[in-house]
Parts: structure tokens; C-alpha cells; sequence
């Protein structure tokens, strides 16, 4: 009983970490969106490029 109960908390915890790190990526994705539409805007087109080169690191 003890050796399931220790799977059972390792998977829950596995399974926090998944949802944790998909949360943290869709958070960091959207903030580049938004700082990638601000370049467009501002003309920046080196930030545009670092920016866009960050987003396809994170995909």
C-alpha cells in the first residue's frame, strides 16, 4: 500500500509541474506577442528580431 501511495504522490506531483510549466510558457508567450506588436508599432526591428528569435526558442 505504502509503494502505491508513494506512486500516486509522484505522479500528482509530475502533474503539478506539467501544468505549472504550461501555465509559466502560455504567460511568457503572450507577453512576447504583446512586446512583438510594440516593435511593429515603434519600428523597432532589432527588438522585433530578438523578440521573434525568444518566441521560436519557446515553441
Amino acid at each position: 500500500m505504502d509503494k502505491m501511495k508513494v506512486t500516486y504522490e509522484a505522479m500528482l506531483s509530475l502533474t503539478a509541474e506539467m501544468i505549472w510549466d504550461n501555465a509559466i510558457k502560455k504567460y511568457r508567450t503572450e507577453r512576447i506577442y504583446e512586446a512583438i506588436d510594440k516593435a511593429l508599432v515603434a519600428g523597432d526591428e532589432a527588438a522585433f528580431q530578438q523578440l521573434t528569435s525568444e518566441l521560436k526558442t519557446l515553441q
